[in-house]
C-alpha cells in the first residue's frame, strides 16, 4: 500500500509545475513513527548555524526551510561532532541543488549556471552520487523524477561518463519499488547501445577522454580508462538484473554475457601486473599502460568487479608515496614524476584531492570490506578515510576561524581549496563558483558504508557497520527509508546513551526486529 501511495505521490509531484530553480515541497509525510529514537530538534542548531554562516560569509539569504529536513533526512547521532556536523551540512548543501523544472525535479552541480552544463544547468558527471544520496530521502519523488529526467528529451546521459543503469538500480535497492527500473529499462538499453556505438573499439574495451570523465588534465590522460569500463560493467549487470525483473530472460542473459566480457578485459588488459594496479591503457596500436597509478584504479571495486587477489592494490591507499594525504587521498600517486605537473587551469586531476574521487574510493572500499576476506585493508582504514574526508569539509576565514564548506579540488597537504584560490587570483567570475559544490557524496557513505546498511532485493537486509568495538561508545541513525519502511539502528556499548539496552539494535517502524551484543554483521528479516 505504501509503495502504491509513493508512486501516486511521485506522479502528482511530477505534474505540478513551479518556476525552474525553486524546490518542490513534499506533500505527504513519511509513515509514523517518523522518529523512533532521536529528536530532530536536537539537531536544529546545526541548520541555524549554517544559515548564519552563509549570511555572514557569502552575503546570501538562504531560502531553506527547516521543515523540509524534518520530513526528509535520516537523523544521525555520533560521538565525532565534526563528522556529525558535516553530515547535516551536506544535506543543507544538497537541498540547495534540487530544482523543480518543467521536466520534473532535478539535481544540479553548480549553484551558478555554467556554460558546459545541459538543460536546467544539469551535469550528469556526478549524477551517480546525486542518486545515491537522494535515495535516502523519505520523499521518493526526488530520486524517481531525477532518474527519469536523464531519459527525457531534455536529458543528456552521455554528455559525460555516467553509469546510469547502475544508479537507477541503486535507487530500487533502497526503496524496493520496481516501477522506476521497469519503466526506464528500454531507455537504459538504448543508452548502453549508444555507448557501444561511439566509445567501444573492436578490441572490446571502452575508451574515454579524461575531460569527459570529469577528470581533465589527469596524468594518465585519455584512453581505455578503468572508469568508463567499470561503469559499463556496472550498467550491464544492472540491466541484466532489471531485465530479470521484467521477465525478459533473453535480455538478461545478453547483458550478463556483456558484463562477463568487460570483466575479463578489465582483468586482463587494464590490470598492470608489475604495478599491481588497474591503469589506463593507451588507445594506440601498442596499447600500453600509462605507468601511473591513479585513484581511478579503485573504481572497479565500486561495482565489485575485481577478483579477490587484486586487493593488493589497496596497499597504495595509505602509502606515503602513493595516495596518502592529510586532507584526503591524492588523485595520482606521489611517486609519479608528473605529480602536480603545471597546468593552466583550475580543475586539476594531476594529484589534488577531489571529493568526487574520494566518494568513489569510499564506496569501493566498503564493497571490498563487505566481500571475500582479505588481509590488505580493514574497517579501520574505512573509518580513517571517512573521518579524513569529513574533516576536510572546512574553509578558513580571514579571522582564522573555520566553517563547513565543500568546493572543487583540494590540496591534500594543506586543505586549501585549489580551484577557488585560482579563480580568486584570476578574478574570474562567478564569485564563489564552487560553494556548496554538488559533485560528490557523503550521506550514502555514512549509511551504506560506516553504519553498514547494505541494500538488497527482497525483505532480507544485512547490517554490517565498519566500526570496531571501542572506536565509538555509541552511534545511531533514525528514520532511514527502506523498502517502504523506516529503519532505526543504534549501538550503545553500555546501554546508557539511549537506555534501550546495550549492543547493536535494529528497529523497523519503531519496533525492534534484531539485536547483536557486539558490532558484528546482522542479517535482518523485515516483517
Amino acid at each position: 500500500m505504501l509503495l502504491r501511495l509513493r508512486a501516486v505521490l511521485s506522479l502528482v509531484l511530477f505534474a505540478q509545475m513551479c518556476w525552474p530553480g525553486t524546490v518542490m515541497e513534499a506533500r505527504v509525510s513519511s509513515p509514523e513513527p517518523a522518529n523512533a529514537l532521536l529528536d530532530p530538534e536536537s539537531f536544529h542548531s546545526y541548520f541555524t548555524r549554517f544559515v548564519a554562516q552563509e549570511r555572514a560569509f557569502l552575503k546570501d539569504e538562504p531560502s531553506l526551510k527547516w521543515e523540509w529536513f524534518g520530513r526528509n533526512i535520516p537523523w544521525l547521532d555520533v560521538p565525532d561532532k565534526s563528522l556529525e556536523e558535516i553530515y547535516y551540512f551536506r544535506w543543507y548543501s544538497f537541498q540547495k541543488h534540487i530544482r523543480q523544472t518543467p521536466s520534473g525535479l532535478v539535481v544540479d552541480e553548480f549553484l551558478d549556471d555554467v556554460p558546459w552544463a545541459g538543460k536546467y544547468n544539469t551535469i550528469n558527471a556526478a549524477a551517480q552520487h546525486h542518486l545515491h544520496e537522494a535515495r535516502w530521502l523519505r520523499d521518493p519523488a526526488y530520486a524517481d523524477q531525477y532518474s527519469r529526467f536523464w531519459f527525457s528529451p531534455d536529458g543528456e546521459p552521455r554528455r559525460y561518463s555516467f553509469p546510469a543503469a547502475d544508479a537507477v538500480y541503486s535507487v530500487f535497492l533502497a526503496n524496493g519499488d520496481k516501477a522506476l527500473p521497469l519503466a526506464v529499462l528500454p531507455s537504459l538499453v538504448r543508452n548502453y547501445e549508444d555507448w557501444e556505438k561511439t566509445h567501444r573499439d573492436p578490441n572490446g574495451l571502452f575508451w574515454q577522454i579524461d575531460d569527459r570523465d570529469g577528470m581533465e588534465d589527469s596524468i594518465g590522460g585519455s584512453g581505455y580508462r578503468p572508469t568508463i569500463n567499470s561503469y559499463m560493467y556496472g550498467d550491464a549487470i544492472a540491466i541484466s538484473k532489471i531485465a530479470t525483473m521484467a521477465g525478459d530472460s533473453a535480455l538478461s542473459r545478453k547483458y550478463a554475457e556483456k558484463a562477463d566480457q568487460i570483466r575479463h578485459l578489465v582483468e586482463t588488459r587494464l590490470w598492470n601486473p608489475q604495478a599491481k594496479f588497474y591503469e589506463t591503457l593507451t588507445r594506440t596500436p601498442d596499447a600500453s599502460w600509462v605507468n601511473v597509478r591513479e585513484l581511478i584504479g579503485y573504481v572497479p571495486w565500486y561495482f565489485s568487479l575485481p577478483r579477490p587477489d587484486r586487493a593488493v592494490a589497496w596497499k597504495q591507499l595509505n602509502d606515503q608515496e602513493g595516495f596518502a594525504g592529510k586532507y584526503g587521498p591524492t588523485t595520482a600517486e606521489r611517486r609519479s614524476p608528473r605529480f602536480r605537473f603545471a597546468v593552466d587551469h583550475e580543475c586539476l586531476w594531476n594529484g589534488p584531492s577531489w571529493p568526487f574521487a574520494t566518494t568513489q574510493t569510499l564506496v569501493a572500499l566498503a564493497n571490498l570490506l563487505n566481500g571475500p576476506a582479505q588481509n590488505v585493508v580493514g574497517n579501520d582504514q574505512y573509518f580513517a578515510l571517512l573521518s579524513t574526508y569529513a574533516h576536510s569539509h572546512y574553509i578558513k576565514l580571514p579571522d582564522g576561524s573555520s566553517i563547513p564548506w565543500i568546493d572543487e579540488d583540494m590540496d591534500a597537504d594543506t586543505g586549501q581549496w585549489i580551484a577557488r584560490s585560482i579563480l580568486e587570483t584570476k578574478k574570474q567570475p562567478p564569485p564563489n563558483r564552487g560553494r556548496y559544490y554538488n559533485h560528490s557524496g557523503f550521506a550514502d557513505l555514512i549509511i551504506t558504508g560506516l553504519l553498514g546498511v547494505r541494500p538488497s532485493v527482497g525483505n532480507t537486509l544485512t547490517i554490517h557497520p565498519l566500526i570496531h568495538a571501542g572506536k565509538w561508545d555509541y552511534f545511531a541513525m533514525d528514520g532511514i527509508p527502506y523498502h517502504g519502511r523506516l529503519l532505526t539502528l543504534f549501538y550503545d556499548s553500555m546501554g546508557t546513551r539511549y537506555k534501550r539496552g546495550a549492543g547493536l539494535h535494529i528497529l523497523c517502524d519503531g519496533h525492534e526486529i534484531a539485536s547483536e551484543p557486539n558490532l558484528a554483521p546482522i542479517v535482518v528479516h523485515l516483517p
